[in-house]
């Protein structure tokens, strides 16, 4: 399988991205880890005639704590970059342990924190935890820059709210007064797996009760959504098993799952039910963001 032919801009600055983005329209695509968008143009699924590759935009690559608001993390920073960041490890392991589970490590090596939410693929492993733990995206084109909530940013499948000048720049993480969070996943391999239900979480626990909680599903329909039911329900009641497993109940009645090649809707239904129970209890019981 060969490339098909194309024009290739490699920008050493956001403005020239932009500026490039929007002169050539939807003629143009972005590269940037590359894991998606190669393999579909090599399969013939895509043939943009114009890439634009932000590889040398070193700007998009960090990711750091800003004292007393939270964390950035950079575009272009890799699903491995998220497992080893100290600062995640620190902060928020469930983003760390949520991009450990996605794909193997020759794509974790490859895949960028900005191309896996611009693709918005509904089984996409990081949007759930970053909608859980109310990330926004910033978002920077040909006139300026703007912020979106991480749960906004999507429209459906392979669509969302960017203008087609648009990059995303970063996600920040705000400060919490969440005390747990986590996401948990169901593939239908070890290694390398889409998300056949993705559940994230995140609880602020005091003395036992659950002051508040956003709990995110994946894969269960055509954008990550919250569970808002599921919310109220949980707040003000007492950590138990029994509330934790009627949260699962009342999130397997939020999800709107398709039937395809990996699962049938009702199946995808019933894990909703389990793994949100699971993915509260761990939350509540590790004590940590």
């Amino acid at each position: 399988m060969y490339l098909p032919d194309f024009e290739y801009y490699a920008p050493d600055s956001i403005a020239e991205a932009c500026q490039l983005l929007s002169q050539f329209g939807a003629k143009a695509k972005v590269l940037a880890g590359g894991t998606d968008m190669v393999v579909k143009m090599k399969n013939e699924l895509l043939a943009p005639e114009v890439v634009v590759s932000v590889k040398n935009l070193e700007q998009l690559k960090k990711i750091e704590y800003v004292a007393g608001k939270g964390v950035c993390v950079g575009a272009l920073c890799t699903h491995n970059d998220l497992v080893k960041s100290d600062v995640l490890k620190e902060r928020y392991p469930s983003v760390a342990n949520a991009a450990r589970q996605m794909a193997n490590n020759q794509v974790r090596n490859r895949g960028t924190v900005g191309g896996n939410i611009s693709n918005a693929v509904p089984s996409a492993d990081l949007p759930p935890i970053f909608i859980a733990l109310n990330a926004t995206a910033k978002l920077v084109g040909t006139k300026g820059e703007r912020t979106v909530a991480m749960e906004d940013l999507f429209t459906g499948p392979g669509k969302t709210v960017m203008a087609q000048d648009e990059l995303i720049a970063e996600v920040f993480i705000p400060d919490q007064k969440m005390t747990g969070s986590n996401y948990i996943k169901f593939g239908l391999r070890k290694s390398g797996a889409l998300a056949v239900v993705g559940v994230a979480v995140a609880v602020q626990v005091e003395n036992g009760v659950i002051k508040d909680a956003r709990v995110a599903l994946g894969a269960v329909a055509a954008t990550p959504v919250r569970a808002k039911k599921t919310e109220e329900f949980l707040k003000g009641k007492n950590a138990t098993d029994d509330v934790l497993a009627e949260a699962g109940v009342i999130a397997s009645g939020e999800c709107k799952p398709i039937s395809d090649i990996r699962a049938s809707a009702e199946y995808r239904t019933d894990l909703v039910r389990i793994f949100t129970k699971r993915a509260l209890r761990k939350a509540v019981d590790e004590g940590h963001v």
